[in-house]
């Protein structure tokens, strides 16, 4: 018996069905994983933890996830790719920005948060515990770079000043970035907290920049009275 159109498109349709209900199923996953692991830590969570607070059973979740570690593998990287979009988006609205106003608007699109900076503290050592996901951090943080670099150099060539080596602020800017955090975590209520790290920011900016040289020649002096 021939196929009719509309037979032909139910069959079209129930594959699309299914990828996104599982894709639904490993959202859910995905956001019980860091519930989980920021309030138990990975190394004291289990699957059966993950799956409850999620509503599925393990079998949902072996569909998805060959182990814990790679569901944390998992959470990690596409966390951290949506706190990047969230950072591209605020920088692209900014293209004419001062070196103060890039500074607040990454600050304000990556805020510091409880659950992720403890998760993303906890990934960090299991990396250096195990050398094969290492470059998924340095992969990070160079993507961070990547999306901040740009703005912030031009916005010092604006103000007049020239950035000789890029990577270097980079680097610092990252670690500006990671070891503040915690110090935000610590005194959440204090705004002078949050104050002396975006001022700390501007610092790191004038240290790593110099004035840029004018094309205008110098000045000619009057000549001295004889």
């Amino acid at each position: 018996m021939p196929t009719t159109p509309e037979q032909a498109s139910a069959r079209q349709a129930a594959p699309q069905r299914v990828t996104a209900r599982r894709g639904r199923t490993r959202r859910r996953l995905l956001d019980a994983a860091l519930e989980v692991f920021a309030e138990t830590g990975f190394g004291r969570s289990t699957v059966e933890q993950v799956c409850e607070r999620a509503g599925f059973t393990r079998g949902a979740f072996y569909s998805n996830f060959v182990s814990l570690d790679e569901l944390f593998l998992a959470m990690w990287e596409e966390r951290s790719a949506r706190l990047l979009d969230d950072l591209r988006a605020a920088l692209a609205d900014a293209p004419s920005a001062t070196p103060r106003e890039a500074v607040r608007a990454a600050l304000e699109a990556i805020p510091v948060e409880d659950a992720w900076y403890r998760v993303s503290a906890e990934f960090t050592a299991h990396a250096l515990r195990n050398p094969s996901l290492r470059h998924v951090v340095v992969a990070r943080e160079q993507a961070v770079q990547d999306t901040v670099l740009p703005v912030v150099v031009a916005a010092l060539e604006r103000a007049g000043r020239r950035v000789a080596d890029p990577a270097a602020l980079g680097h610092a800017l990252v670690a500006v970035h990671d070891g503040t955090a915690v110090q935000v975590l610590m005194e959440p209520d204090e705004d002078r907290v949050r104050e002396r790290r975006a001022a700390l920011f501007l610092n790191v900016l004038d240290a790593y920049s110099t004035p840029a040289p004018t094309d205008r020649p110098p000045t000619a002096q009057p000549p001295s009275p004889s």
